[in-house]
């Protein structure tokens, strides 16, 4: 313990030998091995987030607890990524600056387009390019040695499956659905109300002489669906307006309703298909369920590779 304390206290001296230092040390949440984890770098990461949840929560309790928690996340993944690069180091691993280069270049296109661009948004944020290009440097180490450690196919066997599907069925229940099709005409002023009606009651009588409801909507509908034929797939009751649900419901496959009145527009609903509530068979949910146990499989991995460097590095962490 005496020899880490010597060693933090002179890791202390030499970051104070300028006045830009000694404002880093004042602002020191962590040190990692030799590496400091900063107030500032922790909280940029937040930043962003605070507006989205003021926006939403407003300044209240719930804010508190949503930034805490996000400093708290924040905090954590700057430990994380100071332990993977002391790893790199560690393990004597070398990349060429070829390399690196490469990945820079990839990301200025794949994030900023350009190089100007870029070098707008770095001035912006006050951020030189040299130290973006070390963060990208960085950022790629991480995800190298995070997919060298924790193994990106992680093989989960049948079985596995079958019981999550077994423990979890309640989260596969589905509630009553009809399958549907539906033209939608906008009542617009008045004059086109009683237009839109007209055209609506026109179309209703070519649908019971015969002609196919798909074409009726894709000539007719001005519904998100026209492309589609009027096409809304399964719907729940939740997912459509009450005067809708209320018509849709009521009807047998095959059936098509009568023109619905709403205040913005006229709908003509087609049932093709309804099924009662039930649980989604695992052949349906099987990869989401293999995608979900495969990120616990994952999360539980990178948490060991944490565990392990943590046990062999120095961390040290400041409250002010």
């Amino acid at each position: 313990m005496k020899f880490l304390r010597l060693t933090f206290a002179a890791l202390l001296l030499v970051l104070a030998v300028s006045p830009v230092q000694a404002e880093l040390v004042n602002g020191i949440k962590a040190v990692v091995h030799t590496s400091v984890i900063t107030y500032g770098e922790v909280e940029a990461d937040v930043l962003m987030l605070a507006d989205e949840y003021r926006r939403q929560y407003g300044q209240t309790e719930a804010f508190r607890r949503k930034i805490e928690t996000a400093l708290k996340e924040s905090f954590d993944r700057a430990i994380q990524h100071q332990l993977i690069l002391r790893d790199f180091t560690a393990s004597g691993y070398n990349l060429p600056e070829s390399v690196i280069d490469e990945v820079v270049a990839d990301e200025i296109k794949a994030t900023y387009g350009d190089r100007a661009t870029l070098t707008k948004t770095l001035q912006a944020r006050g951020i030189t390019f040299e130290k973006w290009r070390q963060q990208s440097k960085e950022r790629f180490l991480v995800r190298q040695l995070r997919m060298k450690n924790i193994h990106s196919e992680t093989i989960i066997s049948p079985y596995k499956i079958e019981n999550y599907y077994n423990a979890h069925r309640d989260e596969y229940k589905v509630a009553e659905q009809v399958k549907l099709r539906m033209i939608m005409l906008n009542k617009g002023s008045d004059e086109e109300s009683a237009g839109a009606q007209a055209l609506a009651r026109e179309i209703l009588t070519k649908i019971k002489a015969g002609a196919a409801f798909s074409e009726m909507a894709s000539v007719y509908s001005q519904g998100a669906q026209r492309s589609q034929g009027g096409d809304w797939g399964w719907a729940e009751r939740s997912v459509l307006r009450s005067e809708l649900a209320d018509v849709a419901f009521k009807l047998n496959p095959g059936d098509v309703s009568d023109i619905i009145d709403t205040p913005q527009a006229y709908f003509i609903l087609l049932v093709e298909n309804k099924r009662a509530d039930h649980i989604k068979p695992i052949s349906e949910v099987r990869d989401e369920i293999e995608n979900a146990l495969q990120q616990q499989e994952r999360a539980r991995l990178e948490a060991q590779y944490v565990e392990k460097l943590k046990k062999k590095t120095f961390i040290r962490k400041f409250d002010y």
